[in-house]
């Protein structure tokens, strides 16, 4: 069976990772493994005893699958990505309070590292999104890299356990028309493998006049999205890294769920 892997640190950011688990969990009948990353002195017991208690709390919502957890000790970034590999997980969950509340969140002040690190797609959520509404609108930004398209199968994936629209957005980061061509090649190529899957899909095609992040946020907000699915890698350009990379920026300047992908080559790499 597939796993979901879910980093946990007590803090309201990560119990609401541990919600969206259950709910991706259930739709794609994954079992759960909730990680604990523990300080070297810190006593086990009462880690244990408030996990338990946890997770018998939410026992009702599981349907058919398991919620098992471990606690590790270590880098958290490290660990969670570890584990992440040990269990051939299909995504890493980790919660955060963003910039202005990461020091109360361990996870939180690693999000990006375990990004960096993480063998399988990984998800970060904010404490503030609203979980109330249905996951329906799905980003994904499409730019002339190799890689770029390389995170349109996990998005699509999202999309048919949620029943969500992917909205592509074409971004032309430069007025050399071989970059833009290869931009409409790329969106015209995402375009038919969703036709494919029978995957409803919208697209738009924006000049990015500052910022990569900064414009794809900008449409994610306009259309209510739900979900930003980005390639760790982005193209580089500079418009797109003078605030730093591209998903660092994104980790930190979005109040929407955003799941990244590596590239395979960068993953390849690291075997």
């Amino acid at each position: 069976m597939n796993r979901v892997v879910v980093g946990f640190d007590f803090s309201s950011g990560s119990a609401y990772a541990v919600d969206l688990a259950i709910n991706i969990a259930n739709r794609t009948q994954s079992d759960i493994r909730l990680v604990y990353v523990k300080e070297k002195k810190e006593d086990e017991g009462p880690i244990r005893a408030e996990i338990e208690q946890r997770n018998a709390g939410v026992a009702h919502l599981l349907e058919g699958i398991k919620l098992e957890y471990v606690i590790r000790e270590g880098n958290p970034a490290e660990q969670l990505a570890a584990q992440a590999k040990e269990d051939n997980a299909m995504l890493l969950i980790v919660g955060t309070h963003g910039m202005s509340g990461m020091k109360r969140s361990v996870l939180g002040r690693n999000s990006y590292r375990t990004v960096e690190l993480s063998p399988v797609p990984v998800l970060i959520i904010r404490e503030d999104f609203n979980f109330n509404k249905a996951l329906e609108t799905i980003v994904v930004p499409i730019d002339s890299s190799d890689d770029t398209r390389q995170k349109v199968g996990q998005a699509a994936m999202f999309a048919r356990t949620f029943g969500s629209t992917i909205h592509l957005l074409g971004l032309y980061t430069s007025t050399f028309e071989d970059i833009r061509r290869t931009v409409n090649n790329y969106v015209k190529m995402v375009e038919r493998y969703l036709d494919e899957k029978e995957i409803s899909y919208e697209t738009k095609y924006l000049e990015v006049e500052k910022n990569v992040t900064l414009t794809t946020l900008e449409y994610a907000n306009e259309v209510k999205a739900d979900l930003i699915a980005i390639m760790t890698e982005q193209e580089k350009s500079l418009s797109s890294l003078f605030l730093g990379t591209y998903a660092q920026q994104m980790i930190n300047e979005s109040n929407i769920p955003v799941l990244t992908v590596r590239p395979r080559s960068v993953l390849a790499n690291q075997d």
